[in-house]
């Protein structure tokens, strides 16, 4: 996945993103390419860069092709084990975070409990 930032319309290198979802957490700078673990869960976004702006996003998964696939040859077995490891599951290939300028930050309600911040 191709993780990337924009502010204003503008590309912003050197953004520090948590991603995460059920089954891991991966810390990432954009922009950058990195591999994870998928899974039937959203995956959360959380990104900032000191004076610059701040982002907190979730992509929901999409099925895959394959998980149907099993669904039919394996009369359901391959449909669970899809499930169960994510296998079944995808997250779009680039990733563009939207980020909102520190001023935006203020007036804006906390985020909810467990959300990680910097």
């Amino acid at each position: 996945m191709l993780v990337q930032t924009v502010l204003d319309h503008r590309e912003i290198a050197g953004v520090g993103c948590v991603l995460y979802n059920d089954v891991g957490k991966w810390f990432v700078t954009t922009p950058a390419r990195i591999t994870l673990r998928k899974s039937a869960g959203a995956l959360r976004i959380d990104c900032q860069k000191e004076g610059t702006g701040w982002a907190y996003e979730k992509v929901d998964s999409k099925v895959d092709g394959n998980l149907w696939g099993n669904l039919a040859l394996t009369a359901g077995v391959g449909y669970f084990i899809d499930k169960n490891t994510g296998a079944g599951y995808d997250y779009p290939a680039t990733l563009t975070v939207v980020m909102h300028a520190d001023a935006q930050r203020d007036g804006l309600p906390p985020p909810a409990p467990g959300v990680t911040l910097y």
